[in-house]
């Protein structure tokens, strides 16, 4: 069954709460290529083929020219930030792309200045700033948040919103009861409850504006009962969270491949060194705790040792994030993977990932904005759990684990829209063709 996709017409806003190294490499990256500057490499939705049909039928379009996507052109940005600099300002300062690459769009960039932000140091210790909404108590600034939202739609002439979280990684959360209902959220909100972090009023208020919103952040957000309850209630997409990067790509990517041949796995090493505002936001235990978490579901989630226990029982998987200012937006991550085989005898996987935390983000807010954008006009609402491929800790419904094997994460991703396009799901049995061989002899 096909959907009733709405025609992607007018203007499409993307609005980012933070725009630091990834926001800024994002927007400055989509301002080069509609210029035709540069390509989208690392883009689903405008590099990314997918097969219709069977495989003798050779159909693989892209995927931009198969799903009614927005397109780049009729993108305009906005979004929040503590300081105050300019989107080219503050890209001159994360270092990612190089000065003669934002020249080339320097006027669009220098156009875009964030709006005041909602900032909660309590919940980001390294990092203070000056361009801060002050309110009377949470509710308000969420309200406050609403009319920047509606404010941007009409001066930019917006027909649709989407939220993308691009900002810090907040102080770790347990779930409390004030997020199981909306009626205690907003009763949490409006008595400035401690536990309501900025993340989650940035939620709110695009949720509560009909917006579209993707988590970036490995913070609790919008993975919490109230949220997704207004958020079904309201029938907006929500997504998350935490942006499938750098170390948890490459697991995402190797541990599948051991689990399918069978091969043990004793322990896993992990350990980054990063400068720039992530690595010394997460310099702070509380806020590297919330990342951890994030973190290390993965490999449990792939290996499944509870079902595995010859191969995965004994488990050791250890992550460190070491604050290193002279690599800047430059990661670098060392995985030490200790591995079995036959008979058990023991092997070693070294990985050495030197990545640019940003470049790899950057695609990757692209998509999410574009298919949160085609979630919303096809009326699918709540949860966006075929988006996983985006995601460290993938959000899901409460009694479904995530899925985190890259692979069938976009097995899901495709199927999903070939389902809402109305053809035929792939299964890659091919029996039929050798069915079909032995019945034509």
């Amino acid at each position: 069954m096909k959907y009733d996709i709405q025609p992607a017409d007018g203007k499409l806003g993307v609005l980012i709460p933070g725009l630091g190294a990834v926001a800024t490499t994002f927007i400055a990256g989509v301002e080069t290529i509609k210029k035709g500057l540069s390509q989208p490499v690392g883009s689903l939705t405008q590099m990314g083929n997918i097969r219709l049909g069977k495989r003798t039928e050779n159909r693989y379009p892209l995927i931009k020219d198969f799903v009614p996507l927005a397109n780049l052109n009729d993108i305009v940005f906005g979004g929040w930030d503590v300081y105050d600099d300019n989107v080219y300002e503050s890209a001159l300062k994360a270092k990612v792309l190089e000065t003669h690459l934002l020249d080339a769009v320097k006027s669009e960039l220098q156009a875009l200045k964030p709006m005041k932000a909602v900032f909660d140091r309590e919940f980001v210790k390294n990092l203070d700033g000056t361009n801060i909404k002050t309110e009377a108590n949470k509710m308000d600034l969420a309200k406050a948040l609403m009319k920047d939202i509606e404010d941007f739609k009409a001066t930019n002439n917006c027909s649709r919103v989407v939220m993308v979280w691009c900002a810090s990684t907040e102080k770790y959360l347990e779930h409390a009861d004030i997020y199981e209902t909306v009626a205690a959220f907003e009763a949490a909100m409006t008595a400035n409850d401690p536990r309501i972090a900025p993340s989650m009023i940035y939620a709110y208020a695009a949720i509560r504006m009909g917006v579209p919103f993707a988590n970036g952040a490995p913070n609790l957000t919008c993975d919490i009962p109230a949220l997704v309850e207004l958020a079904k209630e309201l029938q907006v997409p929500v997504a998350g969270k935490d942006f499938k990067t750098g170390q948890t790509l490459m697991k995402t990517i190797v541990a599948p491949g051991l689990a399918a041949r069978a091969l043990g796995v004793r322990g896993w090493f992990s350990s980054n060194i990063l400068g720039n505002r992530d690595g010394l936001v997460l310099d702070d235990p509380d806020n590297f705790k919330t990342k951890e978490v994030s973190k290390l579901s993965v490999l449990e989630e792939i290996l499944q040792p509870e079902i595995n226990p010859e191969l995965y029982g004994e488990l050791y998987h250890k992550v460190r994030i070491n604050y290193y200012p002279p690599h800047g937006d430059n990661k670098e991550s060392w995985d030490n993977i200790d591995i079995f085989g036959w008979l058990g005898y023991q092997m070693q996987i070294k990985i050495n990932f030197l990545c640019r935390d940003s470049i790899l983000a950057a695609p990757i807010v692209l998509d999410l904005a574009l298919f949160m954008d085609l979630a919303s006009r096809a009326g699918m609402s709540g949860i966006q759990e075929w988006l996983s491929f985006y995601f460290k800790s993938p959000q899901t419904a409460p009694e479904l684990k995530p899925e985190h094997d890259i692979f069938k994460q976009l097995i899901k991703l495709q199927n999903t829209l070939r389902h809402i396009m109305g053809e035929d799901l792939i299964t890659h049995l091919g029996l039929d063709y050798y069915q079909e061989l032995v019945e034509s002899l």
